[in-house]
Parts: C-alpha cells; structure tokens; sequence
C-alpha cells in the first residue's frame, strides 16, 4: 500500500517537506491509543529466532530505527508499534540548533538514496532529556550524541560541549552512541582522528565509569583501511562497548543519478543503497579488527531481508534502517525480519546467532 498511495503522494512534495509531514504524523499517532494498537496489529512481528540478549538488554528483533529520523525523541512510541526492536534517537548536542537552511534533503529515486545536509537539527540535550524520562518503552533505547553545529565550538569547548550532552542523557539510555563525524576545530578537523578520539574518549571516563550504559563509537563510510585501524586500537583502549557502522558518506561513488542533478544538489552526506556495499566492508573490517569479539550495528543501505543477512554474515549484531524507511514503507521493518526468519530455516538455524560467524569466549 506504502509504494502504490503513500510513496506517490510524498514523492509529489519535497524530500524536506515529506519529512516534515511523516514526523509529525508520527508524532500524532504515538498520543492516540487505537492507532498505536492498530499499527501493532499491522506491523508487528514476532520470532524467538531473532531475540537476542546483547549487554544485558532483550533485543526482541535485530531491525533498529536509525539516529537521524528521530531527532527529538517524540516518535519513539510510534516507531515501537510498527515493530522496531530498538530505537535510536538523536544525534542531539548540547545546545539546540535549527540546522542548515532549507533544501537540506534530496531523494535520488535511481539509486534508492538519499542526500542531507540537515545540520544536526534538535530540541538541545537539555529539553530531549526531560522528554525522554517520560518515556515508557518495551525495547532498548539508544542516544547518538554529536558536537553542536557551529564552528566557534572546537579544541576543549567542543569536548566539554560533548560531556555536557552525555552527562544529560547517560542515566536515561540503554546505550550511547558517539558521532565522531562532526567539525570540532576551526581546521574543520573531525573527531575522526586518532588524537582528538582519545581526547574525547578521556573527557568521556568511558573505560573509569563502571556505571556508564554501554558506549559506541559511529564511524563514516569514508574511512581508509588503515585510518579505521587507528581509530579501532584508540577505541579499544578505552573499552568501547562496540560501534555503528556507518555513517553517511561526502563521495558520490556507485551514483546512477545524473551528474547534473548531483552537481546542483551539493553537499551532505549520502546514505541508501549506494553506500551499501561499502558499509558492508567496514563492517568485516571492524569485525576482523575487533577478533570478532564487539558488538556492532550495521546501517546503511539496507532495504531486503538479504542485505541485512549480508551484513550480519560479516559481523553485524543489530541493525538499522532510514533510508530504506523513505522507499519502501513501514513494513520494511516486518519484511526485513521475516525474510532472515524464513533464511533461518532454510539454512535448518535455529537461531539468527548462528547467521554470524562465532566470537571467541
């Protein structure tokens, strides 16, 4: 029904304005109890198969819901009744921030991609934190944290602009995943970097606060082998809980899209099937570095059943979708899972574990 009605009529407004509109439609859904039931009703699916048990939290099933969709925290509720088995909202930063200017999303209906330049838009972690305590959830709940958008924040007041973000919300979150893919120096410089990692990481006391929810650390799809390598053997040392990967990409690689359209579009970062492949390289990547031995979240370009069992066979523990989200509808959620249920079987599996290759113990 999404492909056929909804898709067509959202495709008619722009990609800002059909964002706009989902999300506050979802955010009307989540305060009426019968549409709630309804969508579960709808969209909910169940297995033992794909239930998990990851840092002490019950995972019903492996499908996230990616940071980027839901800012605010205001439509988890929503997405919790179409079938998600975790959420993660955010990125939120310490100050609010309204973002870039509009046009800041574009749809590349050839490649079943998306291009943003959104700008960190969010409430501030201060308003998100007292709107996520009156939460009531049945599912783990995760919150990506970034640098506030603006470029006099960088050296030590980016890395206190950071803590004063995580202090806020690490007491309300199942898990905390850290965006390092934001300017914090008035080189432009990224916490992508070994220095400013360990920097962030120490200001953080990840691996001195046993009290702390698990920590992840959400790497782009951009990285060079040997640049992620650096970054994992920092990570590590400050007992990361296990990573997100990935992020969006600046490159405009596996494009069907006319250069022209791409050329006019500009700058952001590219997420959907086009960065597929790739997300699914660094996710082995990481799995390999790691001795197959963290977590990992792999998000990007994934819209089938098949795409997730490709990511999971390569090390991916949970997943997450959005783009796939804006193409396919909320089912892509129930199809995503039933798809890896019916793998299970005809591979005579039991369990989704025994999709990935072992850890060590």
């Amino acid at each position: 029904m999404y492909k056929f009605l909804a898709r067509p009529l959202l495709f008619r407004f722009t990609s800002d304005y059909a964002h706009d509109l989902t999300v506050n439609t979802a955010k009307a859904a989540g305060k009426n109890k019968a549409l709630l039931q309804a969508l579960r009703t709808a969209y909910k699916y169940e297995n033992p198969a794909l239930s998990q048990n990851i840092w002490g939290l019950q995972f019903k099933n492996p499908v996230g819901l990616a940071a980027g969709f839901d800012k605010n925290g205001t439509l988890a509720t929503t997405m919790e009744s179409i079938g998600f088995g975790f959420i993660e909202i955010g990125s939120i930063t310490a100050e609010p921030s309204t973002g870039n200017p509009k046009p800041r999303s574009f749809r590349l209906p050839e490649d079943q991609s998306l291009i943003n330049r959104m700008g960190l838009n969010n409430d501030g972690a201060s308003t998100i934190a007292r709107r996520i305590k009156k939460l009531q959830l049945d599912i783990p709940l995760g919150i990506n944290i970034a640098k506030t958008h603006n470029p006099s924040i960088f050296g030590e007041k980016a890395l206190l602009d950071y803590k004063t973000s995580f202090d806020l919300v690490k007491d309300l979150a199942d898990y905390l995943t850290i965006n390092i893919s934001c300017p914090n120096t008035k080189e432009g410089k990224t916490f992508e970097e070994p220095d400013t990692l360990d920097e962030l990481l120490q200001t953080l006391n990840i691996s001195g606060d046993s009290a702390l929810p698990p920590v992840l650390i959400k790497f782009s799809v951009d990285l060079e082998s040997s640049q992620l390598k650096e970054l994992i053997g920092v990570c590590e040392n400050h007992a990361v809980s296990g990573y997100v990967a990935t992020n969006t990409s600046s490159k405009r690689l596996n494009l069907k899209s006319p250069v022209t359209k791409i050329n006019n579009i500009g700058s952001g970062g590219l997420s959907g099937q086009a960065i597929s492949n790739r997300s699914t390289e660094v996710i082995e990547q990481i799995s390999n570095l790691t001795h197959h031995d963290k977590t990992i979240i792999g998000v990007g370009g994934i819209s089938s059943g098949q795409q997730a069992i490709d990511k999971i066979k390569v090390g991916a523990d949970l997943l997450q979708i959005y783009t796939g989200l804006v193409y396919e509808g909320p089912s892509l959620v129930k199809k995503i899972n039933k798809e890896i249920v019916k793998y299970l079987e005809r591979k005579g599996m039991d369990h989704i574990y025994e999709i990935q290759r072992p850890k060590s113990e």
